[in-house]
């Protein structure tokens, strides 16, 4: 949750979150502006008035989840008003599972496979937060509009492609991605890649999920796809990366489909901006 307005330590206090030290949070992709408090056992994220509406929407799918058997965050506090908006949360114990090294990851890789698979097995009926392939592409579609995209999030081979020509190659697939959808809606994460999976750094158990803030029902492989691919950040080689796919397919249970895995892999840079 990288901060790209500069947090100021005072924001939170300023938003009605007085009561402790707030120390700004420098990691992740998020524009929010991000605090630890000094304890470490909290978390206030504040945003601009106009970004409000979007805080909210995670408050509420925070509170959601951690009424479901799956750990993560719980919502300690909220304030919205002229100025902005601030939600703190109980921080979850555990170091990021991009921080740990290929053999950590290994060793956790099949507990990451039963926590997700615990995630996607909530049922559907019972989500009140939607996320599905229409509304994502309609996201897309005005990313790429406003030429926002940024290419530090496209694969490699992508980074000097038109955004346009991008978006208008998986437009094609949409039909079939959204009959497969249909056939295999999950209450997915929505950005699932290794920094939002707390791990104990004791026993490299999965403590929790964080950044919530796209949760809701989509194809299971709009989750897949992403940690997958971020996991071959942390593997050493291919053949290392190929063994994790296999070992997470068979402990999650289910036989991967790579023309899916990319399609997803490709329309989620598309969205964020």
């Amino acid at each position: 949750m990288s901060d790209r307005c500069g947090p100021q330590a005072g924001w939170p206090a300023s938003l009605g979150m007085g009561g402790d030290d707030w120390l700004p949070v420098t990691s992740g992709e998020s524009g929010a502006s991000v605090f630890r408090s000094a304890g470490a056992t909290r978390y206030a994220k504040c945003v601009p008035a106009a970004d409000a509406a979007d805080l909210r929407a995670e408050r509420d799918r925070i509170t959601w989840l951690s009424g479901q058997d799956v750990p993560g965050p719980r919502v300690l506090d909220w304030h919205s008003g002229d100025a902005g908006a601030c939600l703190v949360t109980s921080a979850v114990f555990g170091v990021p599972a991009d921080q740990v090294s290929a053999e950590g990851l290994r060793v956790s890789w099949e507990r990451i496979a039963d926590a997700v698979h615990r995630l996607h097995e909530l049922p559907a009926s019972q989500c009140p937060f939607g996320r599905n392939l229409d509304a994502m592409v309609a996201v897309a579609r005005d990313v790429v509009a406003r030429d926002a995209v940024n290419p530090e999030f496209l694969p490699v081979e992508q980074q000097h492609t038109p955004p346009t020509q991008l978006l208008a190659r998986l437009a094609r697939h949409v039909p079939r991605r959204r009959e497969q959808e249909v056939a295999d809606t999950v209450v997915c994460h929505g950005d699932l890649c290794l920094p939002n999976i707390i791990l104990n750094p004791r026993t490299l158990d999965v403590s929790g999920f964080i950044d919530l803030g796209r949760l809701g029902l989509a194809d299971r492989y709009a989750d897949l796809a992403l940690l997958l691919a971020n996991a071959r950040e942390t593997w050493t080689h291919e053949e290392q990366a190929r063994a994790a796919d296999v070992a997470f397919a068979e402990r999650y249970g289910i036989a991967l489909d790579d023309d899916r895995l990319r399609f997803y892999l490709h329309l989620d840079p598309l969205t964020w901006g």
